[in-house]
């Protein structure tokens, strides 16, 4: 394992612009690169439903804008109780959040308080961001077969206390990771934290969530959001499970009221919106398999196979000058993978969409290449 300064990586640093984003999504740069309006870039670049925000979700926001005039319930009792109810899980196991990634930022506040912290790479950006902001020593390991990662390599450094931080499914891999090979990680680690912001992308049958071990090992995190799934990524909304003497330490950190109130009332309806929760399942199933298939039958891309709602495809020239010309030419935008040190820069990921925005993307790609 490979231990990271507190610096920047300046491999990473000499590819990316100081303008170029960290992260998908930033349509007002694509736009201006473009030289359009950001309403008419076509994103691939966010991993987000594209079939939301449900009829639910905005009909709970108009429903709630009377309420604008009052502080949010501190506790946010009915919606830890909806998310009790939807996972079979203590209310008081559950801390909802302005989206994941405040939540994260305190589960690397208390892995940071550990000797070390294993995070396995490629790795989302902000996992960095977070335990650099409180000094963690980050000890990585590179799975370096995206394809078949073995999480048997994940292994604390000897005679030190370690943390874990896993997301699975994993991005940028899109792999999925085993429950049961979760497991024995549990009994090496002094606490392990798994962000699992893509597991509700996949039937309930097929997932491989760790949550209901949370009440056996108190020193298990798992973090979640609501926003990717039900394409909400504007209003933020997240939550833990973890144990409850962590989360009231986790509640006396933050700000108060971290949860707007149209947020809390969002959470609360779309849990229970089964009928979009199945549409959805269906819409990737039967979307993942024919982009892949098609992104494989253009020449010098190669998709890896993945579970959840974006694909990482490799491909023999460098991403961003393709990134450049799909925004000028046909207003689409790909997430470059810049950011993940390990990837550089002949890999892109994309976001699946719907079968018409997809072939959208095909016919921009082999236009490219034409």
């Amino acid at each position: 394992m490979k231990t990271l300064p507190i610096k920047s990586n300046d491999a990473i640093r000499a590819l990316m612009p100081v303008d170029r984003p960290l992260h998908g999504g930033n349509l007002v740069w694509a736009a201006e690169l473009a030289n359009c309006s950001p309403h008419a870039i076509l994103d691939f670049s966010a991993s987000i439903n594209p079939l939301g925000p449900p009829a639910s979700a905005i009909a709970a926001i108009q429903t709630t804008l009377g309420g604008l005039t009052a502080y949010p319930d501190p506790n946010y009792t009915h919606l830890r109780d909806a998310i009790s109810e939807y996972h079979g899980i203590s209310p008081d196991y559950i801390l909802p959040g302005n989206g994941a990634a405040e939540l994260l930022t305190w589960a690397c506040r208390d892995l940071a308080a550990l000797d070390t912290v294993v995070l396995p790479t490629p790795a989302f950006s902000d996992y960095t961001r977070a335990l650099r902001a409180f000094d963690a020593a980050i000890a990585t390991v590179c799975l370096a077969d995206f394809q078949t990662a073995n999480l048997a390599r994940l292994q604390p450094q000897s005679s030190s206390t370690a943390g874990l931080l896993l997301n699975n499914p994993h991005n940028p891999t899109g792999q999925l990771f085993a429950r049961n090979a979760i497991l024995p990680l549990l009994e090496q680690f002094a606490l392990v934290v798994v962000d699992e912001a893509f597991m509700d992308f996949l039937m309930p049958e097929a997932q491989q969530s760790v949550l209901n071990w949370v009440e056996q090992y108190p020193h298990l995190v798992v973090v979640r959001s609501l926003t990717k799934f039900y394409s909400l990524p504007g209003l933020r909304l997240g939550y833990a499970i973890a144990h409850p003497e962590r989360l009231k330490r986790w509640q006396q950190w933050r700000d108060p009221w971290s949860v707007n109130t149209l947020a809390a009332a969002v959470g609360q309806v779309v849990l229970q919106d089964h009928e979009f929760q199945q549409q959805t399942w269906n819409w990737l199933q039967e979307t993942r398999p024919a982009l892949f298939q098609a992104l494989a039958a253009l020449p010098n891309l190669h998709p890896l196979p993945g579970a959840a709602n974006f694909l990482l495809v490799q491909t023999s020239a460098s991403v961003p000058p393709l990134q450049t010309e799909l925004l000028q030419r046909h207003q689409i935008l790909i997430r470059d993978c810049l950011s993940f040190a390990e990837l550089g820069d002949r890999y892109f990921r994309i976001a699946i969409r719907t079968a018409a925005e997809n072939q959208r993307l095909l016919q921009g790609l082999a236009d490219l290449q034409s």
